[in-house]
């Protein structure tokens, strides 16, 4: 349910393009109610399909999901499996819906680390919704910022090499032409939630000028009216880019 009005707060014409979302909290929720760490996950994917469907209808041109770390590897080797197996879960459940309503499944990170039969679902999702034209659905999967920076810096590096690029035309444009983002616009907001404050190796390079909004709630206690509170702090903000105000209202 979403509280009517705290959804009328929102501007239609001042929302953001691209939300990303750190969903932190499901091991936290899980001890707080006395259960397994892996019963948290799975309360948490019941929010993903929440907010997939409420940013779908808000209208958002790219939803990213912070799914799974590089880092995520260290964890013990039976909450990994588990992050598998929902992952496998979610992707089947949902390919239908993202067919019907028109939603395109991306991924970031390297897939190529996840287990075969995944990577060839996750293959077999990117084709069959391809050709949608509404919300992007990113899922950040075996990903860090600080990797994708230096992947983009080496795959440069060979283009140098190839004499494919000089290095002095190498610019912003051309840099960013080589993450894994590409050519998705840069995150307008970056969420957080169950209260910590640090983005996390996440989107290092494309949220330069994002918005953060951190929220206190475990990502399984996460609701509709959060997110909608979320994008009103965020339509309070002042985003200068570097540039006066008076620049602003001048352009």
């Amino acid at each position: 349910m979403v509280n009517t009005a705290l959804k009328e707060k929102i501007v239609p014409n001042r929302l953001p393009r691209h939300v990303a979302i750190i969903m932190d909290g499901n091991g936290r929720w899980a001890q707080n109610h006395s259960l397994p760490r892996i019963e948290g996950h799975w309360a948490g994917v019941k929010v993903v399909d929440r907010i997939v469907t409420l940013s779908r209808e808000l209208k958002l041109e790219a939803l990213t999901l912070y799914s799974f770390s590089d880092e995520n590897w260290n964890r013990p080797s039976v909450e990994i499996n588990t992050l598998m197996k929902i992952l496998d879960f979610y992707l089947k459940k949902e390919l239908k819906r993202m067919k019907d309503q028109n939603i395109r499944f991306n991924t970031i990170g390297h897939v190529e680390d996840l287990p075969e039969s995944i990577q060839n679902l996750i293959s077999h999702t990117i084709e069959e919704t391809s050709r949608n034209t509404g919300m992007i659905l990113t899922l950040a999967l075996s990903y860090g910022g600080r990797q994708e920076i230096i992947d983009a810096v080496k795959n440069i590096a060979k283009q140098v090499r190839l004499g494919q690029v000089r290095p002095e035309e190498i610019d912003l444009s051309l840099f960013e032409s080589f993450l894994s983002t590409y050519p998705i616009s840069d995150p307008d907001l970056i969420i957080r939630t169950s209260g910590e404050r640090r983005i996390s190796n996440f989107l290092l390079y494309q949220s330069a000028y994002t918005e953060l909004h951190f929220n206190n709630v475990l990502w399984p206690d996460f609701s509709n009216d959060d997110f909608l509170s979320a994008i009103i702090d965020f339509q309070s903000r002042d985003r200068r880019f570097g540039m006066t105000q008076e620049q602003i209202v001048k352009a």
